[in-house]
């Protein structure tokens, strides 16, 4: 199960900070963030080898998208398109408004379930298919939010009612600075590990437990968007491993 936590301040000079923490099966093969499609050369993201999509991307009129599986539905599935394909579409778009609508029309019965986020420095959307009740879109207010495998800022979930305060009680990063130890640590947090209760981990997943599998944290974002007054360019640090234990570098972009 991925992690993303969004921080809006509309008012901010730097209005949406992202951190996603990305588990997937160890060997699922992936490159770090880069412009690896030719047909897409404004578009700056991470790219799943095995299906040619994306988790996590940004391009360069300032929209990023990202998608988590929701839960059990882990992987492929004969007669679905991968999901990753929607964060590409989605940073076709020049603004998050237009690319979260476009999704929104999306066949829902073409993918396994998923939660997308889709933002700029004005807006923010969660688009959530979970195969029953269709593709909703709703958007995401300004304060701390947090997704995982189920329903934004789900208080069952046990990932959520632990980080959800911490994230939200942690000083804020600052991208102008390049501060943004509070939120790394938290990424790398090992509490909740599986041999501390049932529910894994914020920065890792106790491997084999999914279908005789090696599964885990593969990498972790830490991304920052700046308000179009200011003049700066968005920020993207990536850490190609398991946090805590690799450091996060920045993407260019």
């Amino acid at each position: 199960m991925c992690t993303v936590v969004i921080l809006r301040r509309p008012d901010h000079a730097w209005p949406v900070l992202l951190a996603a923490n990305r588990d997937e099966m160890l060997d699922r093969p992936w490159d770090p963030p880069g412009r690896h499609w030719p047909d897409r050369p404004e578009v700056t993201a991470g790219r799943d080898r095995l299906a040619g999509g994306t988790w996590l991307g940004l391009n360069d009129h300032g929209v990023a998208a990202c998608v988590l599986n929701r839960a059990r539905s882990l992987g492929p599935a004969p007669g679905r398109r991968s999901r990753g394909e929607l964060v590409l579409e989605a940073l076709d778009h020049a603004d998050a408004a237009a690319a979260a609508d476009a999704l929104a029309q999306i066949d829902p019965a073409a993918y396994r379930s998923f939660n997308l986020v889709v933002g700029d420095n004005h807006d923010v959307f969660w688009i959530r298919n979970d195969e029953t009740d269709g593709v909703s879109l709703r958007p995401i207010p300004p304060g701390l939010t947090m997704l995982a495998e189920g329903e934004a800022d789900d208080p069952s979930s046990p990932r959520i009612a632990r980080y959800r305060p911490l994230f939200e009680t942690a000083p804020a990063p600052d991208p102008a600075r390049g501060d943004w130890a509070s939120w790394e640590n938290l990424l790398a947090s090992r509490a909740y590990a599986p041999d501390a209760g049932p529910t894994g981990a914020l920065a890792i997943v106790y491997p084999g437990a999914v279908d005789g599998r090696d599964f885990g944290t593969v990498s972790s974002s830490l991304l920052a968007l700046p308000g179009k007054e200011t003049g700066r360019k968005p920020v993207w640090r990536f850490a190609p491993g398991l946090p805590g234990t690799v450091g996060y570098d920045p993407v260019t972009l």
